[in-house]
């Protein structure tokens, strides 16, 4: 059940979802004050909560407003900042009503005296504990206007989605994670500082260093008990999420948004701005309820196709990197279909002048000399094979050498009298120009359109710099704007193609967030596909985003990247966590190794329903998930009695694989004997029925 409803007399607003409730009330000031975020309550028990009314003192903060503002004895962290064409900054709230419609509600405020208007939305789910955040600024003044208050441009300092407020005494420890290229996702869980913790992305992407989302409990919560508040922005570009513990005794309070410090733009008269949505989830279920319920949110709410089942994946970018020639690729496809593969990528070094990564980006024509029929052929013969075809693209980049940029020079980021600084001897192109905009989905268009390719790999490899447009008067806009490009490309591709799949990545985990999501069908987590690294990469990535969105390979041993051997066993097994797919070169993999990866990839396929739909359960070493009648576990590690989660404890379960029966109740509380291979990094997939 979710509903929005409103008591007149208290002007106090109460969202129900299935497990939690949600209350704010416009006060005698017009400004809209937090009331409760937590267990379920009735309109009339709102209506009786207190508003917390600060300390006015010179220690005020912004604590307990729906919406942090400059103004009057204010201290706390805003989340709207602007300035007026007079130098006036802040604003003064006038409540101007509301909207209800079934589970969305709108608040319409505007400033006191100056052309601001805002509308805070608010949106519940029957299925979701999740409550979905953002705003619309509008400039109320007249379109061409005289110049003065309603005719003048209002600067944007900072314009977050939304302020959460969790109750004080449970804003005691923060959880996030922390990163960097190949180390993506590395959970943390720190005790909060009193003061502001900023959590933020100045690289024009979400980022390897963190992921946009904060979870805060008292301390005491762990995988299945305990009370936590989260919060979840779903955007992929820059952000910053702000966290503050008011020693007053106000609330713990989060803001967030897109963009970050410095930047400023102006809203013109007659302009609308929306935010992405900051979205937030109470839960009482630990950690672990915490991500089911994101996980279920996702899947009900952000993801295009939720119900497709993720297919086998052969990646060619590990066993040929630059070296792309037809031959190459059909001798790895022929081996790739013996294994089960469903879906063959053709990644980096198929088009322009890409023999490496100093030439050819922006040139989106197969490479003549290496493809002389053009692509043709091969998507024929890996049709051929009974797989799909797929192809990487980095749309957003562009080489300094390139037929593009020769053409076009001014369409990458670039300020006057600054170098243009090349990352990985690349380019930005700025996908806020409308014209680069059609140039993307013209030539994306015609590419899937010409060999119906089925799947994409979006890639996005390096952050901005000289982030300018000097023919902008505004160019701090393009910080915004170059994300609702890149969205609008993917958005119209799949409109155009409605049986494209896309995957997205940005060097591995740098743009694994909700708002690719929306318009993706999984994320490269990252480029490090050591087995044991990944273990870590994966329990961070879980936290928020459910199995069957995280692309996992097993590849060579040893690891490209650490140099590290483990058994192919483990590999895969590692790798069928999630999206499982192959990235090793096989023309080197004996016939011992391919008979025991044709075996795990129809293993793989068997477990899949469970692995990429079923609720998942982080355990000791392990990992678990669960649907209405079967159960599968991941372990590694090491011998021991597993305790299984979530299972029903008067059912009975049988081990597909020995036949051995359990007791629901036995596994929950004692555990499930684990018999690891004696080897080096073991592991195991067990597989149980419920009776």
């Amino acid at each position: 059940m979710s509903s929005v409803s409103f008591d007149a007399t208290s002007r106090t607003f109460l969202l129900t979802t299935p497990a939690t409730s949600y209350a704010l009330r416009i006060g005698a000031d017009d400004v809209p004050h937090h009331l409760h975020w937590g267990g379920p309550l009735t309109l009339n028990q709102a209506a009786t909560l207190p508003v917390y009314d600060g300390v006015i003192s010179s220690f005020a903060s912004t604590a307990g407003e729906e919406l942090g503002v400059e103004g009057g004895p204010r201290f706390g962290v805003p989340s709207l900042l602007v300035r007026y064409a007079d130098g006036s900054r802040g604003v003064e709230w006038v409540h101007e009503g509301h909207e209800i419609d079934g589970g969305r509600l709108r608040v319409y405020l505007r400033d006191r005296h100056y052309p601001l208007a805002c509308t805070l939305h608010y949106t519940v789910h029957p299925d979701s504990d999740v409550i979905e955040r953002s705003l619309t600024l509008r400039h109320s003044g007249p379109d061409g206007g005289d110049g003065g208050e309603g005719g003048a441009a209002i600067e944007i300092l900072r314009c977050d989605a939304a302020a959460w407020c969790v109750p004080a005494t449970s804003g005691v420890r923060l959880s996030h994670t922390v990163g960097q290229w190949s180390g993506e996702t590395q959970l943390r869980r720190t005790e909060a500082p009193y003061a502001e913790t900023v959590f933020t992305s100045r690289r024009g992407v979400s980022g390897h260093f963190g992921n946009p989302w904060l979870m805060v409990d008292a301390g005491d919560a762990d995988e299945s008990h305990g009370d936590v508040w989260s919060m979840v922005l779903a955007w992929s570009g820059s952000w910053r999420i702000t966290a503050q513990r008011d020693h007053t005794g106000g609330p713990f309070t989060v803001s967030g948004g897109a963009g970050h410090e410095g930047l400023t733009w102006r809203l013109r008269p007659g302009e609308q701005h929306r935010t992405p949505v900051f979205a937030g989830q109470f839960s009482t279920g630990g950690f672990g309820g915490t991500s089911r319920g994101w996980h279920a949110y996702v899947a009900g709410h952000v993801l295009p196709r939720p119900d497709e089942p993720r297919p086998v994946v052969y990646n060619s970018w590990e066993a040929t990197g630059w070296d792309v020639t037809p031959h190459g690729q059909r001798a790895l496809a022929e081996r790739a279909a013996g294994l089960g593969v469903e879906l063959f990528v053709v990644d980096d070094g198929w088009f322009g002048a890409r023999t490496s990564d100093r030439a050819g980006l922006g040139d989106w024509d197969p490479n003549p000399e290496r493809f002389p029929d053009g692509l043709g052929p091969l998507v024929k013969e890996i049709r051929a094979l009974g797989m799909r075809f797929g192809l990487w693209v980095e749309p957003e980049m562009t080489n300094a050498d390139s037929d593009l940029y020769r053409a076009h020079p001014d369409w990458v980021l670039h300020m006057p009298h600054r170098r243009r600084t090349e990352l990985r001897h690349q380019l930005v192109l700025d996908f806020s120009r409308p014209d680069v905009v059609e140039w993307a989905f013209g030539w994306l268009d015609r590419l899937v359109a010409a060999h119906a390719v089925d799947s994409l790999k979006w890639d996005m490899n390096r952050a901005f710099t000289e982030a300018g447009r000097p023919s902008s008067p505004d160019a701090e806009r393009l910080w915004t704007d170059h994300t609702r490009g890149v969205y609008a490309v993917i958005d119209r591709l799949r409109a155009a193609h409605p049986g494209l799949r896309v995957e997205g990545c940005a060097g591995g985990g740098g743009r694994a967030d909700l708002g690719m999501l929306a318009r993706t069908d999984q994320t490269w987590i990252s480029d490090n596909t050591d087995a044991t690294d990944r273990i870590a990469i994966q329990h961070g990535y879980s936290q928020i985003y459910p199995a069957r969105t995280m692309s996992a390979w097993a590849t060579d041993s040893p690891n490209p990247y650490t140099g590290r051997t483990t058994p192919l066993r483990h590999r895969f097994h590692i790798a069928m966590a999630g999206a499982l797919g192959i990235g090793g070169d096989l023309s080197r993999w004996s016939d011992a190794e391919l008979s025991e990866a044709r075996g795990l990839v129809a293993q793989y396929k068997e477990i899949r329903p469970v692995v990429q739909f079923g609720e998942q359960y982080r355990l000791d070493d392990a990992v678990q998930y669960l649907t209405d009648d079967r159960v599968v576990v991941i372990a590694w590690g090491r011998d021991r009695d597993l305790r299984l989660a979530g299972l029903a404890p008067a059912a009975r379960y049988t081990d597909e694989a020995t036949g051995a029966e359990h007791h629901g109740a036995a596994l929950l509380a004692h555990g499930l004997r684990l018999r690891l291979p004696k080897e080096d990094a073991p592991s195991t997939v067990v597989r149980l029925r419920r009776l």
